[in-house]
């Protein structure tokens, strides 16, 4: 994808809002926030990349989405409607997107990590979930969850009864995995190594991910950078770029 920004005009990027969590009150106040957010930077975007786990749970059955995030998806709208790209990466949380937001919004929905090119900045972009030397579990259970046969069963079972187990399943692995989150793991940092091995092999300006929660901002090499968006839950961060620089930024601090 190769992007020419237009003067005056710039990409921004943000990652992992899970929105749906802990609670509608919670996630209701979190809602306004990104709101809050987009408004700000609607007078200058040209594109926003939104790379992944928007929502905490998200599957699209074929006339039935999750209720709720009604201020966040009219947002989007809005935006898209006055001319503003939308792209936006699935997660490990809302990787069932079908064809709901590229239609209701005229978004662009990226499911892998990408090549992205911005005024000759070259980035590779993904959500981050099963890269690396890291979680062999979840790369299993991803299999799963994308193999059209799995989804085809879960369509079947009726959306209260669905929607229920993943969003229960959901809450459980937050539960679990909260503290891990909030640790920098050093060179154990698996999608600091996947941006590593991907230098070798090519060199990129940006290596830019969502899914660690951690916001993250790493040299890999000598001139290009590992930058990990962080989420939306504590953080509030989110990225910047101008057409010549990268900034990563923190929202209503």
């Amino acid at each position: 994808m190769n992007i020419n920004l237009a003067t005056g005009k710039k990409a921004y990027f943000a990652s992992d809002f899970h929105l749906g969590v802990p609670s509608f009150e919670k996630s209701l106040e979190r809602e306004r926030k990104i709101v809050r957010w987009l408004d700000s930077i609607s007078k200058d975007a040209q594109v926003i990349f939104l790379v992944g786990d928007l929502f905490d749970f998200w599957f699209e059955y074929n006339s039935v989405v999750p209720k709720g995030f009604t201020r966040f998806l009219g947002k989007l709208a809005e935006l898209s409607d006055r001319g503003i790209e939308l792209v936006i990466f699935t997660g490990n949380h809302d990787l069932w997107m079908f064809g709901y937001l590229e239609q209701e919004l005229n978004a662009k929905v990226v499911k892998d990590p990408i090549d992205i090119t911005i005024n000759n900045y070259s980035m590779l972009i993904g959500h981050g979930d099963g890269l690396g030397p890291h979680d062999k579990g979840y790369k299993s259970l991803k299999k799963i969850f994308t193999n059209p046969f799995f989804q085809w069963c879960f369509h079947r079972l009726h959306p209260n009864l669905g929607i229920g187990l993943a969003n229960y399943w959901s809450r459980k692995s937050r539960a679990q995995g909260h503290e891990k989150e909030q640790e920098f793991l050093g060179e154990g940092e698996w999608l600091w190594a996947y941006a590593k091995k991907k230098e070798a092999q090519k060199h990129r300006d940006l290596y830019l991910f969502g899914h660690r929660h951690l916001p993250l901002d790493l040299k890999v090499g000598e001139n290009s950078r590992y930058v990990n968006l962080g989420e939306w839950i504590n953080n509030y961060t989110y990225g910047e770029f101008d057409g010549q620089n990268f900034n990563f930024n923190t929202f209503e601090a």
